[in-house]
């Protein structure tokens, strides 16, 4: 067996931070600093409810951009792209709601049908 050249390297490099670079993306995507600072109680709260302000739908579109790059980064490492679909889901969800103009009512304010 000969020595290891630049392609095996590279392999085993992606291989070995695929798994870090996904922790890393998911802690920063689910920390609670983002929900905290825009005044919800929770991370989930946050996900759920529809953009109020400008800052907010920024957000949202930062996020489902960086789910966008990673599913593409996915084309070239599979990994990626699960990494990146909830950004890209949550991220995208906001947006809508924000261009149909439901942040005017969050969701849990709304009556059941």
């Amino acid at each position: 067996m000969g020595p290891i050249g630049v392609p095996e390297l590279l392999i085993i490099g992606v291989l070995a931070a695929g798994p870090v670079l996904a922790v890393i993306v998911l802690s920063g995507l689910l920390s609670g600093r983002r929900a905290k600072r825009l005044g919800y109680p929770s991370t989930r709260a946050y996900l759920r409810a529809a953009p109020r302000t400008d800052a907010e739908r920024r957000d949202a579109a930062d996020l489902a951009l960086k789910g966008l790059v990673f599913c593409m980064l996915g084309l070239l490492f599979p990994p990626l792209v699960l990494v990146g679909l909830l950004p890209l889901f949550y991220g995208g969800r906001k947006l809508v709601y924000a261009s149909m103009g439901l942040g005017l009512v969050d969701d849990g304010e709304q009556p059941s049908a």
